[in-house]
């Protein structure tokens, strides 16, 4: 089965960090690009951050860059959202995309909440 499960959301404080987890399951995390979206209340979908196949070139939104980082654990076959110094305009659903050829692949989102 081809599938995307996030985990790791939750209620932060501004400032604090959280690390975002995106289980992949039937086929090879390294094998494809890999990206981060966010979905916040009453707002599109935005691209959060990408990590490239092939080659692993990262790409983050400029309102995201110096605070997220991008990467991918192929043993765990899982793929990774560090998520530091946050603020509350951070707080989004966050989905994990694959971009499979063919058809890009979603998981059903987490959702992370940066609140005092």
């Amino acid at each position: 089965q081809v599938q995307l499960v996030e985990s790791g959301g939750g209620l932060v404080q501004p400032g604090g960090s959280v690390r975002l987890s995106c289980a992949v399951s039937g086929f090879p995390v390294s094998s494809c690009t890999m990206n981060w979206y966010r979905q916040a209340p009453e707002k599109g979908r935005e691209l959060v951050a990408a990590i490239t196949w092939p080659g692993s070139t990262t790409t983050y939104a400029e309102s995201v860059r110096g605070r997220f980082t991008i990467s991918r654990d192929n043993a765990k076959n899982t793929m990774y959202l560090q998520m530091n110094s946050l603020k509350p305009e951070d707080t989004a659903v966050y989905y994990c995309r694959a971009d499979r050829r063919g058809s890009p692949v979603w998981g059903q989102g987490t959702q992370v909440t940066i609140s005092s």
